[in-house]
């Protein structure tokens, strides 16, 4: 008895016909009709009734059709148990993250991963949230750290890793520097710093000043949080970032709580389904990273 033999007798058994059967297994007619009765010969048994156009199971074959699919599931196991450990051992993953990334829990997932899996090949690289989206939808990514300001981008599946508000910042000699909070219309009268389009942190800002019917002066732009907030410290206008992007230099900065953005800031992880063992594995060093719930079962 051989596993081709189990698959065609599945085939004949499901499309009821044998030519079907043939097409679907890529086969002769004859060739599936010889195998079949191999089978039938090794089981001392007739499976399929062949006395009418539509091929039928004899009892015998009803009895037989439940262990042949567990068969043959068990088998498409085995090989895939093999893939899972091969790829493990010799795979690659490219991840991806926003520009100037300071999140250290995605540098101790793939830390933690590369200990547990050194055979696997790992590159980084950096983007802005836009494109790092549409890379992972296109599959050149299979991981990427993004910030959004909605929920996750359609057709991809996420973990968030911070939700927070975005704040303004201001030199102490700032003249709204005396204030806790401010709203939109007191920060467009002075100058913007900010992060790029294609951030998250932009895209919340813009789209709060576009709700309030404001069109703020972005006066100079910085991928990295750090030198947007250098630059503000500098006097170059009110920085606008997230709230924890401030968490190192509010010894310099003035933070101001904006009061009519009801937008958060997300920064999260996205990927896409099926996802690998090799992503799989890298995931649950994430979830760990970043103290989250192991991920349910699929």
């Amino acid at each position: 008895m051989e596993l081709r033999q189990l698959e065609y007798f599945v085939a004949v058994a499901e499309e009821a016909n044998f030519t079907r059967a043939a097409q679907r297994v890529h086969i002769s007619q004859s060739g599936i009709s010889a195998q079949i009765r191999q089978l039938e010969h090794d089981l001392g048994a007739t499976l399929i009734d062949r006395s009418t156009r539509t091929a039928t199971l004899t009892q015998e074959g009803e009895a037989v059709l439940e262990h042949a699919r567990a068969t043959l599931a068990a088998a498409r196991a085995v090989r895939q148990a093999v893939d899972d450990v091969r790829e493990l051992v010799r795979g690659r993953l490219v991840v991806g993250m926003v520009t100037a990334c300071t999140v250290r829990g995605l540098f101790d997932a793939l830390s933690e991963f590369h200990l547990a899996h050194p055979g696997v090949e790992i590159t980084l690289v950096e983007d802005n949230s836009e494109r790092l989206v549409e890379q992972v939808r296109e599959g050149s990514l299979d991981l990427a750290l993004v910030g959004t300001a909605t929920g996750p981008p359609d057709g991809l599946t996420s973990m968030t890793i911070i939700s927070e508000g975005i704040v303004g910042a201001v030199p102490p000699d700032h003249p709204l520097a005396g204030r806790t909070k401010v709203t939109l219309a007191d920060i467009a009268d002075y100058p913007i710093v900010s992060m790029p389009r294609g951030t998250g942190v932009r895209t919340v800002f813009d789209r709060a000043c576009g709700v309030a019917g404001i069109v703020p002066n972005i006066a100079l732009q910085a991928s990295a949080p750090a030198a947007v907030a250098d630059l503000a410290a500098r006097g170059l206008g009110v920085a606008i970032l997230s709230e924890s992007m401030f968490s190192d230099i509010e010894d310099r900065l003035s933070v101001l709580a904006i009061d009519d953005v009801g937008i958060p800031a997300v920064l999260g992880l996205v990927w896409k389904r099926p996802e690998g063992p090799a992503l799989r594995e890298l995931l649950r060093h994430g979830r760990k990273a970043f103290g989250k719930p192991a991920a349910a079962p699929a």
